[in-house]
Formats: C-alpha cells, structure tokens, sequence
C-alpha cells in the first residue's frame, strides 16, 4: 500500500503553496480567533481533502487561482463542521488534539465554527465563485441533513441498509464528492465532466465509511480487542444490520435490547461484537466496500495514464487498505 507521503508526491508543490494561502483565508483581526485558528493549523491531519482537490483539478486542466481557493473553502467549511460536530458531541479530543470546546468552551467554539462559515461564504462571493459556493453549499446541507436523520433513526433503532447508505452518502461522502466537484470546477471542465468526478468521491466516500465502520469490529494494538464505539454510541452500522437482518427474532431482540439498554456494559458490548463476528456481517461490510471501491475504480479507468490518475488509484487502495 502507498503512504500518503508518496501519493502526494504528484501534487507536493501545490500542497505546499496551498498551506500559506489556506491560513490567509482563516485570518481575523481579533487576537482570540487569530489563536484559536492558528491552533486548528497545526493539527492539520492526512489532508485527504485538498489532496483530492488538487488531484482532479490536475487530472482535467491546470491549477489555478480558483483551484486553490477551492481547496481553502472546502478545508475552511470541514473545519467548521468538525468543530461543531465536537460541541454536539461533547468530545474532548480531534485527532490526539485538545477541541476546541475543550480548551475555549462551548460558545466560543461555535461562534468560531460561525466564523469560518462566514469565510467560507465571503472567499466565494469576492471572487465569484458561485459554482464552487454551490458545491461547497450542498456538502454542508447534506452533511446537517446525514446526521439528523442518523439522531432520529438511532431513537428507535430502525435502521435499515437503504436507510444506513442514505446516511453515510450525505454525512461523510458528500464532502469527498464536493473536493472532486470543486477540483475538476476549479479548471473549467464542463458539467458533465464535474458530476462524474463528484460520483467518483461519492463513491469512494461510501467505501471510506464502511471501512471505518469495520474498524469497530477489529482487534486494536493496545488491547487486542475490537473498540465497539459505535456500539456504546449506539451506531447501527453495516455489519451490525446485516447481522440483524440474518438473525432470528430471539436474538434480533435479544441484541437491540443490549445496544438500547446495555450499550455501556463491556461485556455485553463484547457479545454484540461477537454476534455480529458469527453471523458473517463483517464479510458482507467488506464486500459492499469493495463493490464501492470498484464502482470509483470504473470512474477512472476512462482516463489517460498520468501521474495524477496513478496517485489517485493509489488513494482509493489507501482508503480501503489503511489501519485506522
């Protein structure tokens, strides 16, 4: 499997001019937010995102102005969804980091979520970048929209496949459809061209989140045995629903009783993890990944060999292949 260090090879100049443009998109006059998003800097992660955006943008023209304010939109509205994911969920920790609620308090971590909303809104008009305003726009309503129904369902736990693929299209897949959307946008391709390359993101969103959903089931290296978080946050993923769909009254009710009623009692959650373990739902999980993954293949296999085209094969091997 490629690192992303050698994936990002093709693009490496474009990164790095990327970072200054990126936090001078984040600026203010007030020294609070001036901390505060400098912090967010820092503990930047893979930057799958941008990666995607400047490998599609490559892929179909040259990068431009457009394309790096692009990149920035899209950075500056995921960073405004992370931090008001944290406050919603009342997380301490991002990426080994401190949240922002954690260190600052809740208000001040939304009005800065508000406050690269509004960036995000300002660097597209005063440049009139209304067909990636739009892309960026749709990611943010179909991300809100994911995770209310996901709350609403999670209630009564009624989810079922169709429900789960809705869920995870809009919460995690939209926003990797927008980076293609906007890094093929960005040089001009045409409408056609953009909508294709957002069903490639689409795709590998789809697979990207089932295989954070298998990670639940599978040993980790500090204790050797699976985590079960969706479990406790009682997360009716892919395995689970196929377990659930293949089992027999008894144990259908059995099972939704512990993940409603004992969802933070380990051994129980132990006993869910097993279920789910016999009855093959871990195979199914990773056969639907896979069908995603050879669905965005398909996407690029119309494509002339490139550099561009390699590093993003190579991606979607990643995507599948990596170890958390």
């Amino acid at each position: 499997m490629a690192s992303i260090d050698h994936i990002k090879k093709p693009i490496a100049s474009e990164m790095a001019a990327f970072e200054p443009k990126f936090k001078e998109a984040m600026k203010s006059r007030v020294a609070l937010l001036d901390r505060i998003t400098h912090y967010i800097v820092r503990r930047k992660g893979k930057q799958l995102r941008p990666m995607l955006v400047f490998l599609t943008a490559n892929m179909h023209g040259k990068v431009n102005e457009s394309t790096y304010r692009g990149a920035s939109l899209i950075e500056l509205m995921h960073t405004a969804t992370l931090v008001h994911d944290d406050v919603v969920d009342d997380s301490n920790m991002r990426r080994g980091f401190f949240s922002i609620n954690a260190l600052w308090k809740n208000k001040i971590a939304i009005l800065v979520g508000d406050y690269l909303l509004s960036k995000v809104l300002l660097l597209a008009v005063e440049h009139e970048e209304h067909q990636l305003l739009q892309i960026v726009s749709t990611a943010v309503r179909e991300m809100s929209e994911g995770e209310l129904l996901q709350i609403e369902k999670a209630r009564r736990l009624d989810i079922d496949e169709s429900i789960y693929f809705e869920i995870i299209r809009q919460k995690t897949a939209s926003l990797i459809a927008s980076c293609c959307g906007v890094g093929t946008a960005s040089v001009g391709a045409d409408a056609e061209t953009v909508a294709k390359m957002r069903l490639f993101g689409e795709w590998l969103g789809i697979a990207f989140q089932i295989k954070d959903d298998l990670f639940d089931y599978e040993a980790t290296n500090k204790t050797g045995k699976p985590t079960g978080i969706d479990i406790k946050e009682q997360k009716m993923t892919l395995p689970l629903i196929y377990a659930l769909n293949t089992a027999t009254p008894a144990d259908k009710k059995r099972v939704i009783r512990i993940v409603k009623k004992h969802h933070n009692n380990p051994k129980k959650v132990a006993e869910v993890i097993d279920f789910v373990h016999k009855s093959g739902g871990i195979e199914y999980a990773h056969s639907r990944m896979v069908e995603y993954q050879n669905k965005a293949l398909e996407v690029l296999e119309s494509y002339p060999e490139s550099d561009y085209k390699t590093a993003l094969l190579e991606l979607v091997a990643y995507v599948i292949d990596r170890k958390k």
